[in-house]
């Protein structure tokens, strides 16, 4: 019913878990830097780091990560540890397959997936929930979609939250994020593989989550701050629980905009969010998303009586919670053209299976032609 392979560990300072695990020679960092210019630096490590953003910006490619394991080509570690967001976590988790030499040959699954290597994960956003996840995520150009590796040699061996690496996050990249950590906990709440056991960390991280937004809403960009440990404790939730029961459709139809408009994963999937969990109480009202609903309703402060008479009641009042954090635009802004209606579908058709199969309910193909149509 329930599987957690990592071991999770809290400190307070970047320094204190760098004393504490005795990094040094031998350990590959993967990093970017400007955390390690404020948080590493000074430390004097002898580890061997590697700056994700030297080698190009925005989410990761297999051009990007096959540029990264040619630089260190012949290398030997005994541990890779990843601290950054959904990137360089991504990125990481690749470092520990053995004979990996080309990323598109471990996500087309041409070579074994073997892991050689001690794995520690370090999020330094609120949303990834990838530290606990045994799944990596990369744009695949031949493909012109992203996809998705999803195997056990890729869970870590220890996911590390230390809220110090929150400090300076942008407003935009906090909330975005988020997002996409409350987008974990309500897909795989109604996931068809969800149990009790998934559930109660899908619960926990709505909850958590929500009760922040609502606090950031009410005063000021600032206070997010004052949340870091708890959105960190959410996002980790969110990621138990998806790791265990999956996401779905909202994913699955956020990655074509993500692969080929280049659109930032948590922002891609804002867009899809309400509108996909929209048609799920539509088509399927009874089911576990009466009992999302339920939740949801609890944390926005609707009456319960008003859920059972009208279900869009609490995607009216969730969509002005987040409007009022950031704005959801039409996909035309982002460079989607019309034409590009139906070749998404088919792409999503093609390539997300992993993630449709998870569906709360089953789209069709004209369904998800139809949501791209409303959404342009």
């Amino acid at each position: 019913m329930f599987t957690l392979k990592t071991s999770i560990l809290q400190y307070d300072t970047f320094e204190a878990f760098a004393q504490a695990e005795k990094l040094g020679k031998g350990d590959l960092v993967i990093t970017q830097s400007f955390l390690y210019e404020p948080f590493m630096q000074s430390l004097d490590l002898s580890c061997t780091f590697i700056m994700q953003d030297r080698y190009g910006a925005g989410e990761p490619s297999d051009e990007m990560i096959d540029r990264i394991l040619k630089d260190n080509a012949g290398k030997t570690f005994r541990r890779v540890i990843g601290i950054g967001g959904g990137t360089v976590i991504d990125i990481a988790k690749l470092f520990v397959i053995e004979h990996l030499t080309h990323a598109a040959d471990a996500f087309e699954r041409k070579i074994p997936i073997t892991k050689g290597k001690e794995l520690i994960l370090i999020p330094t956003t609120c949303g990834t929930g990838s530290e606990v996840t045994n799944i990596s995520i990369a744009e695949i150009k031949s493909k012109h979609t992203k996809l998705g590796l999803a195997d056990d040699a890729l869970a870590a061996d220890k996911a590390v939250l230390i809220p110090e690496l929150l400090t300076g996050l942008p407003y935009k990249f906090f909330i975005f994020s988020a997002i996409d950590a409350l987008i974990h906990a309500v897909e795989s709440f109604v996931s068809p593989k969800a149990d009790d056991y998934s559930q109660l960390f899908s619960e926990a991280a709505i909850r958590t989550i929500l009760r922040v937004f609502k606090r950031i809403a009410a005063e000021d960009q600032a206070c997010r701050f004052q949340h870091s440990r708890e959105m960190l404790l959410a996002s980790n939730y969110a990621g138990i629980a998806f790791g265990n029961a999956g996401c779905g459709a909202v994913h699955a139809l956020s990655y074509p905009i993500g692969g080929q408009l280049h659109v930032a994963h948590g922002e891609a999937n804002y867009q899809f969010f309400v509108p996909i969990f929209r048609r799920y109480a539509m088509k399927k009202p009874g089911g576990a998303i009466a009992h999302l609903n339920t939740v949801l309703a609890a944390e926005l402060g609707l009456d319960s009586g008003l859920i059972l008479r009208k279900a869009n009641a609490v995607y009216d009042s969730l969509s002005v919670l987040l409007a009022q954090l950031l704005s959801r635009r039409p996909l035309r802004e982002f460079g989607m053209q019309e034409e590009d209606i139906e070749s998404f579908a088919d792409n999503v058709i093609l390539t997300q299976q992993r993630l449709l199969n998870n569906n709360y309910v089953a789209f069709s193909r004209d369904e998800i032609r139809d949501i791209y149509k409303e959404l342009y």
